[in-house]
């Protein structure tokens, strides 16, 4: 397994109980790959450097992983097609 840094942001409309269950959800997407959350960071609102899907702001998080190729290919497959996260980057740490 490698170390990772996900970085994800979500809808600016979104309630307090649906970040948190968001962000839930996106750490059993790697648990239920055989991947390990060691660290969540949550930056909280920002504004963002430019307009994505009619949102001028999100909710930044940040997960410190160990993780699998198969989970951060999951992350990325869900990711993708969802309604709530606006934007996503997985970073190999360390090389």
């Amino acid at each position: 397994m490698k170390n990772y840094e996900v970085m994800f942001i979500l809808r600016s409309n979104l309630d307090q109980d649906a970040i948190k269950a968001e962000i839930e959800n996106t750490k059993k997407i790697f648990e239920n790959n055989g991947s390990k959350v060691t660290e969540v960071k949550e930056w909280g609102f920002r504004e963002l450097a430019y307009e994505i899907a009619n949102n001028k702001r999100g909710y930044y998080v940040v997960f410190d992983v160990e993780a699998t190729k198969e989970a951060v290919n999951e992350f990325n497959r869900i990711a993708g097609y969802s309604e709530t996260i606006i934007r996503s980057i997985v970073v190999v740490k360390g090389e």
